[in-house]
């Protein structure tokens, strides 16, 4: 048990820590550059300055010295390590409320493309990752098979992710998956950055990046109208309720948290009576933010239904996801276990290859072949998702496409709906483990396998199809003008 006192003082801490990066960013050209997040800055400087470095470092010089904890008491650390698996939930509770939620078959048509590719992608880190595992890091280095995991949970995932499913990895096992993970977030983010940069550089001197003013697509996604309906009824509701903004849609994304923890509970009564009484237990090491991340979406369905989903700020919603993720990432790395990596460097290095290069090869190879219109600005998004965080997407996307010509954010963003519920921080991401403790590593293969394969031809035939709907539309205004 903590003391109050002591969980305040760790969080004043962590906001120095955090204003102490946005300083060193600003002075240091390199990081600007690298676009690095100024909590991920923040974290490295509380984990060297922690007992991985600093305290390592002064016990192999004095036993005795005061600094064998680092600078900042152990207290002060054990509730930062607590922190990731907890503010996570805010994170994925956060996600979609606020959001405008359309209806899924109006906006399949729009998305299709790049749900097929981000599907891919994420499939492929599971492929991928259990061949390698398989068939070269468990004969080498004896590692656990959980191992094959990590690329998805790490890349796709992002640091949020990786630091959510470590007390899962930890429950089944595999105590050294979570700093794996964490390790495999930092390197996808930031060679998602570089080498989102190089290939932004690389299409434009191939000629892929629209230099053309492109409309094609684009639907705003509210009216000017909606949004001062919107505006006035907020007005009229604050008016008659005595309490901050802030605070409120704090009461919102707890609902969602809440609602988040009653459905896994269900499921957790649902085992009992069903499967698990044949000693079949699925549920026991699922976490609880993807259930949060289902528990906005009813929240913000039944808050559109009932006619008051004007009383969910967006931005507000944004920014305490924001804040809870920049928590999750400074604590996730300050607590970074360094002997753990160093002992695993040979894994570590192996999945983070295995990951880069099947992410740039699906870019270049795949996301032609599957996205017909803007193939470039719209696939670069997701393969920045799919080394870093939808960050990364967006930020490479901002890049490519600064004045949102080729309505690729559009389409980054409600791809989203039929993406994060399930892989990349969703159900799947955190069944996987659990399945393959059960069922084993063979039977996961070919079901990603066939994941893969089934979103690949869908892809390609859904391609060919819009080809061909846009060579007809094509045609019939050509007929028209003559």
């Amino acid at each position: 048990m903590f003391d109050l006192l002591n969980v305040f003082f760790a969080f004043i801490i962590l906001a120095i820590l955090l204003l102490v990066a946005v300083y060193i960013k600003q002075k240091v050209l390199l990081l600007q550059q690298l676009y690095l997040p100024e909590s991920i800055i923040a974290g490295a400087i509380a984990l060297v300055f922690g007992t991985e470095v600093l305290g390592k470092f002064a016990l192999h010089i004095n036993p005795q010295s005061d600094l064998v904890s680092g600078l900042f008491p152990e207290t002060m650390q054990q509730i930062w390590l607590q922190c990731p698996s907890v503010f996570i939930n805010i994170v994925f509770a956060a996600l979609f409320l606020g959001e405008k939620i359309p209806n899924p078959q109006d906006i399949w048509r729009k998305t299709a493309p790049q749900v097929a590719f981000g599907q891919s992608l994420a499939w492929g880190q599971y492929v991928f990752g259990i061949l390698t595992v398989t068939f070269i890091l468990i004969p080498l280095f004896n590692i656990d098979p959980l191992a094959a995991t990590l690329i998805e949970i790490g890349f796709e995932g992002g640091h949020g992710t990786a630091a959510g499913m470590a007390n899962t990895l930890d429950k089944l096992g595999f105590p050294e998956g979570g700093n794996l993970a964490l390790g495999l977030a930092t390197v996808g983010i930031i060679t998602g950055i570089v080498c989102g940069t190089w290939l932004i550089q690389w299409g434009q001197k191939k000629g892929y990046v629209q230099q053309k003013n492109f409309n094609i697509g684009r639907q705003e996604l509210v009216t000017n109208q909606e949004i001062e309906e919107v505006a006035t009824q907020k007005a009229s509701v604050m008016e008659h309720v005595g309490i901050d903004v802030l605070s409120l849609n704090c009461g919102f994304t707890a609902i969602a948290i809440a609602m988040g923890w009653l459905i896994l509970r269900g499921l957790f009564w649902l085992e009992s009576v069903s499967w698990g009484k044949n000693g079949l237990e699925l549920i026991e090491a699922v976490p609880l933010f993807p259930m949060a991340l289902i528990g906005g979406i009813i929240l913000q369905v039944m808050m559109n239904r009932l006619g008051i989903s004007y009383l969910i700020d967006r931005q507000m919603q944004e920014r305490i996801g924001g804040i809870a993720i920049d928590v999750v990432i400074v604590t996730a790395i300050a607590g970074l276990d360094l002997t753990i990596l160093g002992d695993n460097l040979g894994v570590f290095i192996s999945l983070s290859l295995i990951g880069i290069i099947w992410n740039i090869f699906a870019f270049i190879v795949i996301a032609p072949r599957i996205i017909p219109i803007h193939w470039f600005e719209r696939g670069l998004g997701d393969m920045g998702q799919s080394m870093g965080v939808t960050a990364t997407g967006i930020l490479l996307i901002r890049m490519v496409d600064p004045e949102n010509k080729t309505a690729a954010f559009e389409s980054f963003a409600y791809k989203q709906l039929f993406f994060e519920p399930i892989v990349g921080g969703g159900l799947f991401t955190a069944a996987a483990p659990v399945l393959i403790v059960q069922f084993g590593s063979t039977p996961v293969l070919l079901l990603t396998s066939g994941l893969l394969i089934f979103w690949l031809v869908f892809g390609i035939i859904n391609y060919q199809k819009i080809k061909e709907s846009t060579a007809q539309e094509n045609n019939l205004i050509s007929l028209r003008n003559k």
